[in-house]
């Protein structure tokens, strides 16, 4: 029987006592962040057994006594929308917004994702592989326990499940959860450029098809925005991905107000991602449904653009989610940590709000708010210790250093 208790806790955060469980927090409830000071927690098998007070009479016969004295312990982060596999990186687009291009007219001469497809049309599948490997446990080590990652760098059938594969191996050889979400619906190629309903057709008819009888992706996401796919081509596509049993996850109202959010809950999408360009009309919609919004502001943050109105959104009561975005061409970065300071500095999130939109909030961004987002018993035991620190407002504060100290993932130390 594999076990571990972790004594003298100076704060276990993110706490869930009883048998009830939240799946999402909202509104002014995010500004909550449960805890327990001087702390143990006991985990068993992978999971989380139980937990308490130093100072309380507990009796557990271990062997496996950790002292993480003057340490906090929080539920690892979950990354719910990620481009982790990807070829080669763009640093000479990043050059080039410098020098005064935007991110549409890159993409207008065929650079973007155009250009990661070129570069991962021509790497072989096992070097993929390798490469999108030591990401992951690159953010890993940044705290990341949960990740979802989406392919469409390939944007033809056999490029498209060549990344599909390499996510799945992900998943299978990886210490950590990944979701995978099928994007084949990021941006045209160019032979499809004058042809667009031909690319839409090659999607539903031949790729969605092969995706869904190797059972490829968890998810179907679409990139709605003026330029890329349409409102109506986003509802044609969403259609289609539910019928092969693949749920909704868009990108929506990145550069403009494109009416993605309103077609994503239209199809039930477990969650809107970006929102830079939302109003009162998209936060009206998200009220009243079960969609959870997903920020990305470090993609905001290197492409110069403004950032998500989060105050507004929390303050009508909604949920709001974190994610990197970590991709090669908007934001090359996996690294939560400075994402949680993006968060409080230029979103105006509190510490406790930015860590329950990256925990419990990311859980539910990916379904697996069951499972983890949150220390309750019975949960996966995927857990950050932190170097010695005051508070968890030291974590986003500290910005550029890495928080954490040690990973715990499925019960044992990595």
């Amino acid at each position: 029987m594999q076990h571990l208790l972790l004594t003298n806790i100076k704060q276990l955060c993110q706490i869930e006592t009883g048998t009830e469980r939240k799946s999402r927090v909202s509104g002014q409830a995010m500004k909550v962040l449960p805890s327990l000071e001087n702390a143990w927690l006991y985990l068993e098998n992978g999971h989380i057994h139980s937990f308490g007070k130093m100072d309380e009479v507990h009796t557990i016969q271990c062997n496996d006594i950790v002292d993480v004295s003057g340490r906090m312990v929080l539920p690892a982060w979950c990354d719910s929308h990620t481009h982790l596999v990807f070829a080669a990186p763009r640093e000479q687009e990043f050059v080039d917004r410098i020098n005064g291009m935007s991110y549409e007219d890159i993409a207008m001469r065929g650079g973007g994702i155009l250009n990661s497809a070129r570069k991962l049309a021509e790497m072989d599948e096992h070097e993929l592989y390798d490469q999108s490997h030591r990401r992951l446990l690159e953010v890993i080590r940044q705290g990341t326990g949960a990740i979802e990652i989406k392919s469409g760098y390939g944007l033809n059938l056999e490029a498209e499940l060549k990344m599909l594969r390499v996510i799945r191996k992900l998943k299978e050889n990886g210490p950590i959860a990944v979701k995978a979400s099928f994007l084949a619906a990021h941006a045209y190629p160019l032979e499809y450029k004058e042809n667009k309903a031909g690319y839409i057709n090659l999607i539903i008819n031949e790729m969605l098809p092969r995706v869904a009888d190797e059972g490829l992706a968890d998810y179907m996401d679409v990139f709605c925005e003026k330029g890329f796919f349409s409102v109506d081509d986003t509802d044609r596509l969403l259609e289609a991905g539910w019928k092969y049993g693949l749920k909704p996850k868009i990108h929506a109202n990145q550069l403009h107000n494109s009416g993605g959010v309103q077609v994503g809950v239209k199809h039930k999408a477990i969650s809107v991602d970006h929102l830079e360009c939302v109003g009162p009309d998209e936060i009206n919609v998200l009220s009243s449904a079960d969609t959870m919004p997903t920020l990305l502001p470090a993609a905001a943050f290197f492409l110069g653009i403004h950032y998500q109105p989060a105050r507004q959104m929390i303050d009508a009561g909604l949920p709001v989610c974190l994610a990197t975005d970590y991709n090669p061409g908007s934001c090359p970065s996996g690294n939560v940590p400075f994402l949680l300071t993006l968060a409080c500095t230029q979103l105006r999130m509190t510490p406790e709000e930015a860590i329950n939109a990256v925990t419990l909030n990311g859980a539910a961004a990916m379904e697996l708010e069951n499972e983890m987002g949150t220390i309750a018993m019975g949960k996966k035991a995927n857990l950050i210790i932190t170097r010695p620190m005051p508070s968890p407002a030291y974590i986003p504060y500290d910005f550029g250093n890495n928080p954490v100290e040690r990973m715990i993932l499925n019960g044992a130390f990595l």
